[in-house]
C-alpha cells in the first residue's frame, strides 16, 4: 500500500485568500451602489402622470440592496459601503457646474429621488446595525 500525502495549503494561505474575496465582495457593493446613484440619477423622473415611479423605484432599489448587501456580508459594512457609493454618485450630480445645470433637478422627483434615497439607505444602514447588534443577544437567549 502507497500512502499519499495530501496536498494542503500552507498556513495562512487560504486565509488571504478569504480576505481577498471579502474585500473584492465589499468593493463591489461600493460600486454597485454607486452605480445605482449613477443611473438613478439620470432616471429618477420617470413616472406615470405626476407619480415618479423612476424615484420610488430606486429608493426601494438602494434600501435592498443595503438589507441584501448586510444579510449577504453578516455584518453592517455590507449596507454601508452601496449606501456611501449612492450617496457619492447622487451628491457629485447634484453639485451645479459653472454655467448653472444639474442632472438632479430641484423638481418633486428630483427631491424624493434624493430625501428618499438617503432615508432608504439610511434605514438600511441602522437596520443592519441593529441586527448585527441584537444578533448576539439572540444567540445567547437561546442557549
Amino acid at each position: 500500500m502507497e500512502s499519499r500525502l495530501e496536498e494542503r495549503p500552507e498556513p495562512g494561505q487560504d486565509s488571504r485568500a478569504e480576505a481577498f474575496v471579502t474585500g473584492g465582495a465589499y468593493a463591489l457593493l461600493f460600486l454597485f451602489g454607486l452605480a445605482q446613484g449613477l443611473i438613478g440619477s439620470f432616471q429618477f423622473s420617470w413616472g406615470i402622470s405626476h407619480v415618479p415611479l423612476g424615484a420610488l423605484g430606486f429608493c426601494a432599489a438602494i434600501l435592498a440592496t443595503c438589507l441584501l448587501g448586510a444579510a449577504a456580508m453578516g455584518s453592517a459594512a455590507g449596507a454601508l459601503l452601496p449606501a456611501i457609493g449612492w450617496f457619492l454618485a447622487s451628491l457629485a450630480l447634484t453639485i451645479p457646474t459653472p454655467q448653472g445645470s444639474v442632472i438632479v433637478t430641484g423638481t418633486a422627483a428630483g427631491e424624493l429621488y434624493l430625501y428618499g434615497g438617503s432615508a432608504a439607505a439610511a434605514a438600511g444602514v441602522i437596520t443592519a446595525l441593529v441586527r448585527r447588534i441584537s444578533a448576539p443577544a439572540r444567540g445567547r437567549a437561546r442557549l
